[in-house]
């Protein structure tokens, strides 16, 4: 397990392909799901100096906050409502440039300009979704949809 993150500035392509092999040396080893959504987001947020970037997991038929980092956030979520509810109904990946301009958004801080959602998908079901937000507009691209989408994968759910 790694103990530290070695931050690296470059494009965010280098800093992915920096910070990936780092998330797999906090995972190996470790089965429990809390412990490892916690230091994703962590790394992540680490990483990135995102404003908010965490999980949240299908529990009854809505989206349950999971491990985060940022400020305090919205506890549940009805599949359809918001980025998030919209990602886990259609299961793809959702880039919001500017979240004011997204129908139904739900604004749990002001503060959030734009938004990336992966769906964490298994067996053909999504059964969570990572959410980040940036206090800046248009933040997120295919190239965070590409790397995002890998790091989730690498968590056992």
């Amino acid at each position: 397990m790694a103990e530290d993150l070695a931050i690296i500035t470059g494009n965010k392509a280098e800093q992915y392909l920096s910070l990936i092999p780092q998330i797999k040396g906090l995972l190996e080893g470790e089965d429990d799901l809390v412990a490892n959504m916690a230091n994703v987001v962590a790394a992540l947020k680490e990483q990135f100096g995102w404003f908010w970037v965490g999980f949240y997991v299908v529990k009854q038929n809505e989206l349950v906050l999971a491990p985060f980092q940022g400020p305090v956030a919205c506890t549940r979520i009805k599949k359809g409502r918001g980025v998030c509810g919209t990602s886990w109904a259609e299961a793809k990946t959702l880039i919001v440039p500017d979240v004011e301009k997204f129908p139904g958004h739900i604004a749990c801080s002001s503060l959030s300009k734009s938004e990336i959602v992966v769906p964490v998908i298994r067996n053909n079901e999504v059964v969570a979704v990572l959410d980040v937000d940036a206090s800046e507009y248009d933040q997120f691209d295919t190239t965070d949809q590409q790397y995002l989408e890998e790091i989730v994968t690498l968590v056992n759910f």
